[in-house]
């Protein structure tokens, strides 16, 4: 089945030019102008990823990508961020704010192209169907789902592949670098920074179920995941 896209931009010239780029590619795009639209078009059917511009009329990319992360439907889908705001500030926010990547204007749509399938092979890649426990946290990969004791956890895509990670290689110590090779993989241009904002972003979904310190900072080596303080 083709890959439905969602392409929330206000912009008509350059929606109708990453719609052309998408069928190109095989995919299946959706137009949406602005939030309001976009919401109707995941009611009919949740996308299997979601392009959104940064500067939208009645409310913000960013302002719509937390509200998207905080609604079941849209929680694990993926988000990447079209913008013209290419400091490492707006990067972190867009990052901070549940967004998987950022592609900054003017872009070509090769670049798009290549930085969504890479997206989709990290978010929808294999995880390994088997049951991995640890610390008071489960992982049925089968299921793509994890449990605290038998709280279900909801957790957005990048944050699952990294625990998923951790909890297969516990109580060894990676560097920024090396999770970005087994996390994102070793072919895509990642910010380490971006190694940091899902760290935290991992430890604030864990922080309810009081397992947030399961995810450890080793100082001038990297991170962990260990049973033990």
């Amino acid at each position: 089945m083709q890959k439905r896209i969602l392409i929330v931009e206000d912009e008509t010239a350059i929606r109708d030019m990453v719609a052309f780029a998408l069928r190109k590619a095989g995919m299946d795009p959706v137009h949406a102008a602005d939030a309001r639209i976009a919401q109707s078009a995941i009611a009919e059917r949740v996308p299997d990823m979601i392009l959104l511009d940064w500067m939208l009329p009645g409310m913000s990319g960013l302002e719509y990508a937390r509200r998207l992360r905080k609604e079941d439907l849209t929680r694990e889908v993926p988000i990447i961020m079209l913008t013209a705001r290419g400091e490492e500030g707006d990067r972190v926010n867009g990052l901070d704010a549940g967004v998987d990547d950022y592609v900054v204007k003017p872009f070509s749509a090769r670049e798009l192209i290549a930085r969504i399938k890479a997206v989709m092979r990290r978010t929808h890649g294999d995880e390994g169907d088997g049951v991995i426990e640890q610390g008071g946290l489960r992982i049925d990969g089968a299921a793509h789902r994890v449990y605290a004791g038998e709280q279900s956890v909801q957790i957005g895509p990048t944050e699952y592949r990294l625990l998923h990670f951790f909890m297969t290689h516990a109580e060894r110590v990676y560097s920024r670098s090396q999770l970005l090779d087994q996390v994102w993989g070793g072919s895509v241009y990642v910010e380490e920074r971006t190694v940091d904002v899902h760290i935290r972003r991992l430890r604030k979904t864990l922080e309810p179920y009081k397992l947030e310190n399961l995810v450890q900072t080793v100082r001038g080596a990297g991170y962990r995941f260990s049973v033990t303080p």
